[in-house]
């Protein structure tokens, strides 16, 4: 039976929800307090990961990020700041960085991945959204140092126990593939199984499908009041209108937390900040990479290559910090000795803020709380990989039809101990 479907938040993973919930015949009404023409869903470095297995919550991390904190150019940064949410935040990260814990997400997180990357496959083929870029070229793991390489290549091992592609690479190697950039590199771990696509050349075309299709995308309103009745949300008022609901959806990214909130609801969520530089000019680059010793990464994209990186915990904030700008032009440099980004490029990063849980799993699934809210955020550095994974399982769980795979490990109500 058709339902009036309201999702909040218009990034990847609420256009895909819409998406798919508008395949099933539903009514979809999205809500974005922005444009919908910024953000983590634009300005992200476009990678599909089954290769990230592991989850950010993992050993030595928040050790890491202590000895960090005071450095605001440090890949991972924690600003120093008073707030109850972000103790408890780290309390439940601290204790999810297990390697018990660690080995339970491995296998979710490269499933959820393997899905989306055959749903974009999907929507690429349905012809849809036209023409886009979905280049599967893999990703290389570029280091410089054999602590670095160390620790890769026990990743990698394991991908490949999991039955993912994964090569070794030598510095001939490297050049082999990339013959028109110089790169300093020791070698490079290349999972083949990865692929990668263009943000911004891909949401205006959803975002046009959508509305092709009936979608009512609602911008610029924020979700003011959310008003409840026997157990459901019945309807929701934002700055300009009032708008009744069947179901659902909350996938507002870095700003679900606060809208939980209005529902009584806590969930454990952070926002990541990440920032972003665009080289429009040729650059030689034409396979995506991690630069290990640099935390950041680099995509061949339509008409540009992006340089990406930084996960910064300093609250809910689009303030663009240019040491840490600067810092991956500078770590770029390192890699692509021949290569600088201009000043100018610098001046025009951006910035996005990534929903970020405790445990490196995203919340997906029914609240127990209400009959009528599901959840579809805590996505982290994967939001953009696993964009169309979610918006299926959601309309899988709307439609209450058996889910593509077992998401018991993504409930929205799951404790951090």
């Amino acid at each position: 039976m058709a339902k009036n479907i309201v999702i909040i938040g218009g990034g990847i993973v609420g256009l895909s929800a819409a998406y798919f919930l508008q395949k099933e015949g539903h009514q979809v009404t999205v809500l974005d307090k922005s444009a919908i023409t910024t953000g983590a869903s634009f300005v992200n470095a476009g990678y599909i990961t089954p290769s990230h297995i592991i989850p950010m919550a993992s050993p030595g991390k928040i050790k890491q990020g202590i000895q960090w904190m005071f450095n605001s150019s440090s890949p991972f940064y924690m600003k120093p700041r008073w707030d109850i949410d972000f103790f408890k935040w780290s309390w439940y990260f601290h204790k999810s960085s297990t390697h018990a814990k660690v080995e339970k997400a491995i296998p979710l997180i490269k499933d959820i991945n393997l899905l989306s990357f055959e749903l974009f496959r999907g929507i690429k083929s349905s012809g849809d959204l036209g023409d886009f870029q979905l280049a599967k070229k893999g990703l290389m793991m570029l280091y410089q140092t054999q602590k670095s390489y160390d620790h890769e290549i026990q990743v990698a091992k394991r991908a490949e126990f999991l039955g993912l592609e994964v090569k070794e690479l030598n510095k001939a190697e490297i050049a082999k593939l990339e013959p028109n950039i110089k790169i300093n590199a020791e070698g490079a771990i290349h999972y083949e199984c990865d692929g990668h696509t263009t943000p911004t050349e891909l949401m205006p075309k959803l975002l046009q499908y959508l509305t092709s299709v009936g979608t009512q995308l609602k911008t610029s309103e924020e979700v003011l009041d959310i008003k409840i009745s026997n157990r459901k949300i019945i309807g929701l008022t934002t700055s300009k209108a009032y708008y009744e609901a069947d179901e659902v959806v909350l996938a507002a990214g870095s700003w679900s937390g606060e809208l939980a909130k209005k529902l009584k609801l806590n969930i454990a969520l952070q926002a990541g900040k990440g920032y972003s530089i665009n080289v429009e000019r040729p650059t030689g680059i034409t396979i995506p990479a991690i630069l290990m010793e640099s935390s950041m990464a680099v995509t061949p994209m339509q008409g540009f290559t992006r340089f990406a990186g930084t996960m910064e915990f300093s609250g809910i904030n689009t303030i663009v910090r240019k040491e840490r700008v600067h810092s991956i032009a500078n770590g770029a440099k390192k890699f692509y000795p021949e290569f600088e980004i201009t000043q100018e490029e610098r001046n025009a990063a951006k910035t996005g803020l990534r929903p970020v849980s405790p445990d490196g799993l995203p919340y997906i699934g029914k609240s127990s709380a209400y009959d009528n809210l599901t959840f579809a955020t805590g996505h982290a550095m994967m939001g953009w990989s696993l964009g169309p994974a979610t918006g299926k399982l959601v309309a899988e769980i709307i439609d209450g039809k058996k889910t593509s795979m077992d998401i018991s490990a993504f409930h929205p109500d799951r404790r951090f101990s």
